[in-house]
């Protein structure tokens, strides 16, 4: 079953959670030989509210980004998976990752973290994977486990 996708999706957003997902798409990649697109949404909607936002603001955010990324890229690498690459976007991170990048990336599964960093999204908006679970239109594996499906101790 997991052997008939292609095209993985894989939201990173730097934490613990994202990792887990992206640890087991590297898994599932290898296995079927598919590829995988990574993705981090920088949340634009942030910047908006504040009163000194220059540019510079978003350059810094993608720059830390990429070096997440990069250092994603190379242990996909390191472990045998050499179609992966990613990309840096800008928006609402819900929309982006259930809509326009499955159709973008021809996305046959989306993996994600069942949490992400940004308490306060969850808490006004609703959580990024719960709008993701509910409005992609393909298979959306949601991470709770290591890769030896052993749950992760949260109280650390």
């Amino acid at each position: 079953m997991l052997g008939n996708y292609k095209n993985i999706l894989v939201p990173v957003d730097g934490s613990k959670e994202a990792k887990l997902a992206f640890d087991k798409a590297v898994i599932i990649a290898k296995e079927s030989k598919a590829g995988i697109h990574m993705v981090h949404v920088i949340d634009t909607r942030s910047f908006q509210n504040i009163s000194s936002f220059d540019s510079s603001m978003i350059d810094e955010a993608t720059a830390n980004v990429k070096k997440t990324l990069d250092d994603y890229l190379d242990q996909a690498n390191q472990a045998g998976v050499s179609n992966i690459d990613y990309s840096i976007e800008y928006g609402a991170p819900k929309v982006v990752i259930a809509r326009e990048m499955p159709d973008r990336y021809h996305t046959d599964v989306i993996i994600m973290g069942a949490t992400g960093l940004s308490a306060f999204e969850r808490l006004m908006m609703g959580s990024v994977t719960d709008y993701v679970s509910k409005a992609a239109k393909c298979d959306v594996l949601i991470v709770r486990t290591d890769t030896n499906n052993q749950p992760v101790n949260k109280a650390k």
